[in-house]
């Protein structure tokens, strides 16, 4: 049996909690949790519990902030091609920029 793993405040959590989302939600989600640099399971507990979501600047949030920047360009250049209009980018936008914003 291996050893039971404690969070950061030696609390053991044995509790699971679950819940279904859509594909667009899943991906605002994922988009968040990436760009906030913590675990997705840390991400949703602390958005749950109202807490403040620090965000460290490391290379993996670095990463996700351009990997997000590039897809948000190419969407950026695809709507001025075709003269559509995306709500879900300018979400993604706004989240890329509090998150720089907070980096200061």
């Amino acid at each position: 049996m291996s050893a039971k793993r404690k969070d950061d405040k030696n609390r053991w959590r044995n509790k699971t909690v679950a819940f279904r989302v859509s594909p667009e939600e899943n991906d605002l989600i994922n988009t968040q949790v990436a760009l906030s640099g913590l675990s997705k399971q840390d991400y949703i507990i602390k958005r749950l519990l109202c807490r403040d979501i620090v965000v460290q600047g490391n290379p993996r949030v670095y990463k996700a902030l351009k990997d997000k920047l590039d897809e948000v360009l190419a969407e950026l250049r695809r709507i001025n091609d075709s003269g559509g209009n995306n709500g879900d980018l300018l979400e993604t936008i706004q989240i890329i920029n509090t998150t720089l914003h907070g980096m200061k």
